[in-house]
């Protein structure tokens, strides 16, 4: 049996849900504002069902979200905030890990809209250098072509702590990242940017097997943490959407995506989570169905 480091689940939308508020294009960073103590609460949440890492809320804290909306000023006591609830929530559990989130600049799931690489590197070692010292290791999220992994990586990499790269792939052929490129090709970039796991995320539940059969001839530890989008719209694609334009599958309930990470870790993965509409809920029935099948949550 395997030891699993088991990831929590979706943040954003289920602050989304439990604020009652309209959904805007600030998204999570919006409901921590609105909301204080609503992210601890929800981390809290992850850890009681089994959770091992609280993955901070500083995904969509960027730059170029903030400055849209007049709120650029906040970046630093934004990251503050997130990454004191993150830490409340673990000193108030007892025990676990913090995982700082560094999503991807300009938008999820698009190529073509990231700044130049000299930029991004730049962008990228900022948070990096905010969230390291309140973190346990570095989470580059939903990154979706090959350019954007060395970028987050070169970035992130100075910081000193370890870089989890997790990649979004096509939801029809997870061989492949949404930019089209091959997963394969990940290989070189991974090891010259010394990434310390490699992961895939955001995608459909269905589409990680590929990832994964690729992921272990890489030789680093490896894992998934899927959503339960409907689909990635075509509405979501544009500028600054928000999340009301997505939907969740009926029928990905914690019983049915347990099934999904189960197989996961059958493959040999030994990090698994739960992306977007996934739900604490999803993540204590994964956490009963490894235990039950003799392995040890760590």
């Amino acid at each position: 049996m395997a030891d699993i480091t088991l990831l929590d689940g979706g943040m954003g939308q289920e602050l989304v849900a439990r604020s009652g508020d309209a959904p805007t294009a600030l998204w999570a960073t919006q409901v921590m504002i609105d909301h204080p103590g609503l992210v601890q609460a929800v981390h809290a949440d992850y850890f009681a069902a089994g959770a091992t890492v609280a993955t901070t809320n500083t995904y969509a804290i960027h730059h170029d979200r903030l400055v849209k909306f007049g709120k650029d000023g906040a970046f630093a006591a934004l990251h503050a905030q997130a990454l004191a609830e993150a830490a409340a929530a673990r000193r108030a559990h007892g025990s676990g890990r913090i995982a700082g989130s560094i999503g991807p600049l300009g938008a999820s799931y698009r190529a073509d809209v990231a700044p130049e690489h000299g930029k991004a590197v730049a962008l990228y070692r900022e948070v990096a250098t905010i969230i390291a010292p309140q973190a346990d290791f570095l989470i580059a999220e939903t990154v979706v072509s090959l350019d954007q992994a060395r970028a987050v990586l070169e970035g992130a990499s100075p910081a000193g702590l370890p870089v989890w790269l997790s990649v979004t792939v096509d939801d029809e052929d997870g061989s492949k990242l949404r930019s089209g490129e091959s997963v394969a090709s990940l290989a070189p970039v991974l090891k010259a940017g010394g990434a310390s796991a490699v992961l895939a995320n955001c995608s459909a539940p269905e589409a990680m097997a590929a990832a994964l059969t690729i992921f272990r001839t890489f030789g680093l530890p490896f894992g998934a943490y899927a959503n339960g989008f409907q689909q990635i719209t075509k509405e979501f694609l544009k500028d600054s959407p928000t999340v009301d334009v997505m939907h969740a599958r009926p029928e990905m309930n914690p019983a049915l995506y347990a099934d999904f990470a189960l197989r996961w870790v059958a493959m040999g993965a030994t990090i698994i989570g739960g992306c977007c509409e996934t739900t604490p809920a999803h993540i204590a029935e994964i956490a009963r169905r490894l235990r039950a099948d003799g392995h040890r949550i760590i």
